[in-house]
């Protein structure tokens, strides 16, 4: 499966941003997917991973209860909504999927990955 991230820019502290994880290349709903980012210098970050069907989903402690993760199969789409962006959430994002569900946070758990697309909160 082939992921392409997108809809990252400049957006203000406070202010919301979605972003999306576009699949193609094989049938997206064998997929979980998950959201990561990392920022120049630092880890990649696990933010929140929901499972083939939507109905399950977990986040990263820096980013629960303000981002929120969805899908729609349908589309071939994931989503990221990210509410209330804060400076320090300004990183490159990316979208990945594992083709067997681990429930997993750690990005080599990971078999397919999008290119990231960069988001810039400014204060």
């Amino acid at each position: 499966v082939q992921l392409q991230a997108s809809g990252g820019g400049v957006v203000q502290a406070g202010d919301s941003l979605r972003l999306s994880c576009a699949a193609s290349g094989r049938t997206f709903s064998n997929y979980h997917v998950g959201w990561f980012r990392q920022a120049p210098g630092k880890d990649r970050d696990f933010l929140a991973g929901i499972n083939w069907s939507g109905d399950s989903t977990y986040y990263g402690d820096s980013v629960k209860g303000r981002f929120t993760i969805s899908r729609d199969n349908a589309k071939n789409t994931a989503y990221l909504q990210m509410n209330s962006p804060k400076p320090e959430d300004t990183a490159v994002y990316y979208c990945a999927a594992e083709e067997r569900w681990r429930g997993s946070s750690s990005s080599p758990d990971y078999d397919y990955w999008g290119q990231g697309t960069q988001v810039t909160v400014s204060s």
